[in-house]
């Protein structure tokens, strides 16, 4: 990881759970300042620098990175860690919910993307990481009607990553591309999904030993530091006792 210090990263959906542990890890952007005095006391020798964004708007990601790149040059690993699930099903789903998690998980990550890439060409940097927080869900469609619009963004996740590095390897570059796809991991999720049902979300998280956040943000700093000409594409992480 050595040579990454002092350079950029920029992680989005940083202020809880996976993208707090991942930037708790890089100690880069996106966080919460009250994460930085954390990160600070644990000695780590980075700098946090808190963007508020909504990615639901090109405009605000755009004048995001535009504040990147004057403040600290540009982004050399962009951590496209947003995402969201509403439970909307294929049969009675609300369209402002399917367009929502489009939005988010799908043409935000591809914006972020193109803007982290055209960083990185701007200013010769020839290494850069795009990592994409993907998911199991992005692999496999569970019985679950809560959660098949959302599979279906993951999937898209998948393609997309590797259209990514197809792309990156015929602009002759040695910039890389990586999905990781966690199964369950203990964060927000589940509560956030089923806000309207706390017994259903507090079960999602008792039936066996789930992942912690900090485990799918170990598996980000393994991909970092993989040797330059070692491309790693996907990562797929579940607990020992998942069944799917």
């Amino acid at each position: 990881m050595d040579r990454w210090r002092g350079r950029v990263a920029l992680v989005t959906g940083a202020s809880l759970g996976i993208g707090a542990a991942i930037a708790k890890e890089l100690v880069r952007c996106g966080m919460k300042v009250n994460l930085a005095a954390e990160c600070q006391r644990a000695g780590h020798s980075g700098v946090l620098v808190p963007f508020k964004c909504d990615l639901n708007n090109e405009e605000e990601i755009l004048s995001m990175f535009a504040a990147i790149k004057d403040q600290h040059k540009g982004v050399d690993v962009c951590i496209n860690n947003a995402g969201l699930a509403h439970p909307e099903s294929l049969l009675h789903g609300q369209t402002s919910g399917w367009k929502n998690m489009l939005d988010v998980n799908v043409l935000a990550l591809c914006i972020c993307s193109r803007e982290a890439y055209q960083s990185m060409k701007e200013r010769n940097v020839d290494d850069g990481h795009i990592i994409n927080l993907n998911s199991m869900s992005g692999h496999r469609v569970v019985h679950s009607t809560d959660v098949h619009f959302y599979s279906s963004t993951k999937f898209a996740v998948t393609a997309l990553t590797e259209g990514l590095r197809q792309e990156l390897r015929e602009a002759n570059t040695h910039i890389r591309a990586t999905c990781i796809s966690p199964g369950v991991v203990e964060t927000e999720f589940a509560p956030r999904l089923y806000s309207q049902n706390a017994d259903k979300a507090a079960a999602s998280y008792t039936k066996f030993k789930a992942l912690e956040a900090i485990d799918v943000a170990n598996s980000v700093t393994y991909v970092l530091s993989a040797p330059p000409h070692v491309q790693i594409g996907d990562i797929q992480m579940r607990p020992v006792e998942q069944v799917s």
